[in-house]
């Protein structure tokens, strides 16, 4: 873990199976303190799918961050960042595909959801509403 104070918290997870496990608890741990227990299964079920992304096609660590931004009240954004440049495609998964529906999940539960170039890599974001 590198920071959790405030409205930010962020960790680094090594690229193997156990951090999707390990990424998902800190998540719903940080938001437990915040007092944010509502949006603890969705987000966790969203860095999930961007771990699990990340963990598929990179071979670096692995950066998961949330943050309530001070300009967007009502806000909570979530970023995965990985070493691989190549933003993520989103696609149409078939009937019969076990996989491709994480960027769909992600971008039908998100307010907004977008990638961006890094120092080295990417990052995926997605923002999800607070109740208020």
């Amino acid at each position: 873990m590198i920071d959790t104070d405030g409205d930010c918290a962020e960790w680094t997870f090594p690229a193997e199976p156990g951090a999707v496990r390990t990424a998902r608890s800190a998540v719903r741990g940080q938001l437990h303190g915040w007092g944010l227990d509502c949006l603890a299964d969705l987000t966790a079920l969203l860095v999930s799918e961007l771990v699990t992304n990340s963990l598929r096609h990179a071979t670096g660590p692995i950066g998961v961050r949330l943050v309530r931004p001070a300009g967007l009240a009502g806000t909570l954004r979530v970023e995965v960042s990985d070493p691989l440049p190549d933003p993520p495609r989103e696609r149409v998964a078939r009937d019969e595909d076990e996989s491709g529906r994480g960027l769909q999940l992600v971008a039908g539960s998100s307010r907004r959801w977008g990638t961006r170039p890094g120092v080295s890599g990417k990052t995926v974001w997605f923002e999800l509403a607070v109740p208020g």
